[in-house]
């Protein structure tokens, strides 16, 4: 009895995908990976140990950097990673910081703040919230603000005495007082 050969495809059939390996995350481990083709992946951007930036930087995408910046870093809706090998003289604003390398100058978070345990920060540092890893070198201030507007809790304020609503009075009409 004659079969077909397991190697021959059919010409109509698509070409098979290899599952691609795990892509390495920021602690070294293997990362999820989103596999919906409907997703845009963000963008990150990479400054090289060998960069050298002075002045001000600014960017509307995720920014990890691992040369030397002198001035000031505004990524007000992005993370800033500074690598291990980053070192940085300015003063940043981003919506997240997580530091590896060293940071000399304030630091203004409007998510958090996060000294890994090989990072450096001097200067102070002004986010709701703050992680510094034991090991971790930081010497400044610390300012955990809260956010303002309709997701901040509201502050608890002490009962106000109630008073009566003031009554139209015809003139001549007698007067009742309460007690």
């Amino acid at each position: 009895m004659w079969k077909r050969d397991e190697s021959v495809r059919p010409v109509s059939a698509p070409p098979a995908t290899a599952p691609q390996p795990p892509v390495p995350g920021p602690a070294g481990g293997p990362s999820p990976r989103v596999e919906t083709s409907h997703k845009m992946e963000k963008d990150i951007v990479n400054i090289g140990k060998s960069v050298v930036i002075k002045g001000e930087l600014n960017g509307s995408e995720d920014l990890t950097i691992e040369g030397h910046v002198e001035g000031t870093i505004q990524l007000r809706e992005h993370v800033l990673t500074i690598g291990p090998n980053g070192r940085i003289k300015a003063q940043v604003f981003a919506k997240s910081v997580i530091v590896l390398g060293e940071v000399t100058g304030n630091v203004t978070a409007s998510d958090k703040v996060d000294i890994r345990d090989a990072g450096s920060v001097d200067g102070d540092i002004i986010s709701p919230r703050v992680a510094i890893a034991e090991g971790a070198h930081f010497r400044g201030s610390v300012d955990m603000q809260r956010k303002t507007g309709p997701q901040a809790a509201p502050s608890p304020k002490p009962a106000a005495v109630a008073q009566p609503a003031p009554q139209a009075v015809a003139p001549g009409a007698p007067v009742q007082q309460r007690a």
